[in-house]
Formats: C-alpha cells, sequence, structure tokens
C-alpha cells in the first residue's frame, strides 16, 4: 500500500467502515462484497436501504450514534482501530478469505510483523504440559518469534506468560470480548500486561462479553496471524483443533504434543 492510499482513509470513511461492519447481516465477507462493489463504506451505507428495498437482502445502516459510543470506547480502553487495508495490517493474516475488515488492538503492533508462531491447548493440562508451555514460549521469544495464543487458562496463560519472561515480551493475546473485557477473569492481570507490554488483540465491539460462537472467531485469527500452530495436549473437539484445523486449511504447518494416554 502507498501512503497515498493510507492518508485516503479519512476519519469519516473510518467510522463508515465500522458502521457498516457493525450494521446488521453484514460479516467480513458481505462487507468486503460492498466495499468491492460501491467503493467506498459511505457508499456503501447509503446503498444499504434500496438494497433492501430490492430484496437483496436485510440491510440497513447500524446506528451513528452507537458507533460514536463506540469509538469512544474504543479511545477510553487505550486501543485503536486496525483496517484491514492499512500498511501495518498482519500480512498472513490478510491472506485469508474470511481475515476480519477491522481489528481493535492495544500494544505494539510491530510484534504482529515479526514471525509468529500460535500455541494452544487444553485449559485442564496436566502440571508437564503447563511447563513445557512456558518453556515453549520462552525458547519461541528467545529465538525471535512471536507467540501467539488465546488467553485461556492452562496452555495459553503459560505460552503467554513464557514469551513475557523475556526481554522481547513477544506475544500477542487474541480475545473472543470486546477490547476492554478481561476474560477469563482469573487473567485479568495477564490481559492487562499483554496490552502494556506485548499487543493485545480483538475483533469483537468493546463491551461484547464473549459468547460460543465468538470463539471460533478468535481461533481463525490466532491461526491467521501465524506460520505454525503448535498444539499441546489438546481434548477431542476442543477449540484448538479448530485452531489446527483451520491452520491447516490456509496452508501452515501444525504441530502437536499429545498428551500422556495414561
Amino acid at each position: 500500500m502507498t501512503d497515498m492510499e493510507e492518508v485516503a482513509l479519512t476519519q469519516a470513511e473510518a467510522f463508515a467502515r465500522i458502521r457498516l461492519l457493525r450494521s446488521p447481516n453484514i460479516g467480513p465477507v458481505s462487507y468486503r462484497q460492498l466495499i468491492a462493489r460501491f467503493g467506498t463504506a459511505t457508499a456503501a451505507l447509503a446503498a444499504l436501504p434500496d438494497l433492501a428495498s430490492r430484496g437483496r437482502g436485510p440491510y440497513r445502516p447500524a446506528p451513528a450514534d452507537s458507533i460514536e459510543r463506540e469509538v469512544a470506547a474504543v479511545r477510553r480502553a487505550g486501543a485503536r482501530y486496525l483496517f484491514h487495508d492499512q500498511s501495518d495490517y498482519p500480512a498472513l493474516l490478510a491472506e485469508l478469505d474470511s481475515a476480519p475488515p477491522i481489528l481493535t488492538c492495544r500494544g505494539k503492533l510491530a510484534l504482529a510483523s515479526q514471525p509468529c508462531v500460535a500455541l494452544v491447548g487444553a485449559r485442564n493440562a496436566s502440571a508437564a504440559a503447563v511447563k513445557l508451555a512456558r518453556d515453549f514460549g520462552a525458547a519461541l521469544a528467545e529465538a525471535g518469534f512471536t507467540v501467539v495464543s488465546g488467553l485461556a487458562r492452562g496452555i495459553d496463560g503459560a505460552a503467554h506468560e513464557g514469551a513475557l519472561g523475556h526481554h522481547s515480551r513477544a506475544t500477542i493475546g487474541v480475545i473472543a470480548s470486546g477490547i476492554d473485557i478481561a476474560y477469563p477473569p482469573q487473567h485479568e492481570a495477564l490481559q492487562e500486561r499483554i496490552a502494556a507490554e506485548a499487543l493485545l488483540i480483538a475483533e469483537q465491539p468493546p463491551g461484547t462479553e464473549p459468547r460460543g460462537r465468538h470463539f471460533p472467531s478468535r481461533n481463525r485469527i490466532i491461526a491467521g496471524l501465524a506460520s505454525g500452530t503448535l498444539v499441546i495436549e489438546a481434548a477431542p473437539q476442543s477449540g484448538s483443533l479448530i485452531t489446527a484445523r483451520l491452520a491447516g486449511e490456509a496452508g501452515r504447518e501444525v504441530m502437536a504434543i499429545p498428551g500422556s494416554p495414561l
């Protein structure tokens, strides 16, 4: 992207992009289709009523005042918006067809430009697996990688802690809630430390409590950020295996350390 292209994202167009994505029945794919068709989010928003009247979908623009409140909440959280066509949007994540058009971020965006490895696994992991995840997190940070995980209990938290123990603080926490919601509650301090010293990323609007449907969306971001995903002691039908599947579908490396059968 050229500097001229990035300057072209005015405050009004940025607001329109957020409003378009928050409009009912608009997701990442339909958002991109509308931008491709109408050129700008401003034009796409203006076209929604006509599209709805012609039976193209139950579209209506999100209320402008709700977006104003969201923007204010992002500012209060010390976060910023990151749009899909900005130069500091993570390149590997941008390769996904389902890449989030807009992210909210707190911290050091440069960490997402380094080689990234996702490290995920069981919430109720064994003590040995937790130690292994912590050691891997530290070793990967030492080797110049950024450790990506989801701030869950068990393997995720240990991986973040291991990376934070290295002077680079090279870790990215991807959460299923809004940028201002700590989840799980017992990781509130860890989440705040990641935001202050590393990088915290959310796709959901601020104030959003995590719901079951949000976790697969979070997992696609974890997989998309990384060139490889390491799964430690994952349970059958777990979110970690969803992350591994998504990584494989994206053509990324997938590695696993199974738990003990005993």
